[in-house]
């Protein structure tokens, strides 16, 4: 029994046929842990990526900067970090976890006021004030604590004299990327997200989005790293390279991002 075992093992890997063990090793990865306002034009990225690069597989994580800052001092096995931000990349750069090179910029982000279409309220034409329409009982932002898109939203907010006010109706999301979800649910009728959220196809069926001005929502300038301790930091390379090369910014540029 366990004969016939070893040898459907050795046939599914062709090692019978006196192929070498690599080819039945798995496909090497690359963990990247990527802020929230990158889900979806991640996948994409990842997908050309991997068809240039079959010897390698991308495993993505995402979640807010400040939180996989933290997990990453912790231990955790990344090799790529992509922040929403230049502040934790830079965290990271002078505790001596990452790579000699040091931080890239990859993106400019854009914070965006997002509202049901029902209620008729076009934030072109209204602005932030839009919030204070009674209709809108929550207003959905990312942890400011963690996030560098709910620190822009609150900036925003509080330069607009409007920040005290809507306070109590503000429901707080991990990350962008889950604040964007309280807007698809319901959960909020309007939200401070990123750019490239609102371009998703639920939101843009559903809702206004409307960029806000960067004299009042300055763009966010997002920079990544390669840790240090990664064990795969050529690969890394190549993927820092795609990402800011004419493909990677192309896909990034179609999701609502600026160059860097």
């Amino acid at each position: 029994m366990h004969r016939r075992a070893l040898m459907a093992f050795l046939l599914g890997c062709g090692l019978a046929f006196g192929l070498p063990l690599a080819a039945c090793e798995k496909t090497p990865s690359l963990a990247i842990a990527a802020a929230g306002d990158l889900r979806g034009s991640l996948e994409e990225v990842k997908q050309a990526f991997e068809a240039r690069n079959p010897g390698t597989r991308i495993d993505l994580s995402y979640g807010a900067s400040g939180s996989l800052t933290a997990q990453i001092r912790q231990g955790a096995p990344f090799d790529v970090f992509l922040s929403a931000d230049v502040e934790f990349p830079e965290q990271l750069r002078l505790a001596g976890l990452v790579s000699p090179e040091g931080p890239f910029p990859y993106a400019k982000g854009f914070l965006t006021l997002w509202v049901r279409r029902e209620f008729g309220l076009n934030p072109s034409t209204i602005g932030l004030r839009l919030l204070l329409d009674p209709r809108v009982k929550r207003i959905a932002l990312a942890n400011p604590k963690v996030a560098p898109y709910g620190r822009g939203a609150e900036g925003a907010l509080k330069q607009a004299g409007l920040l005290n006010t809507l306070r109590p109706r503000m429901v707080f999301g991990d990350n962008v990327s889950q604040a964007a979800q309280f807007l698809q649910t319901g959960v909020a009728e309007a939200g401070l997200i990123s750019q490239s959220q609102a371009r998703h196809s639920a939101l843009e069926t559903s809702g206004w989005a409307w960029k806000v001005p960067e004299d009042i929502a300055p763009a966010l300038l997002q920079s990544g790293v390669i840790l240090a301790r990664s064990p795969v930091s050529a690969r890394a390379r190549t993927f820092r390279d795609f990402l800011m090369g004419p493909e990677g910014q192309a896909i990034l540029a179609r999701h609502g991002f600026g160059k860097p």
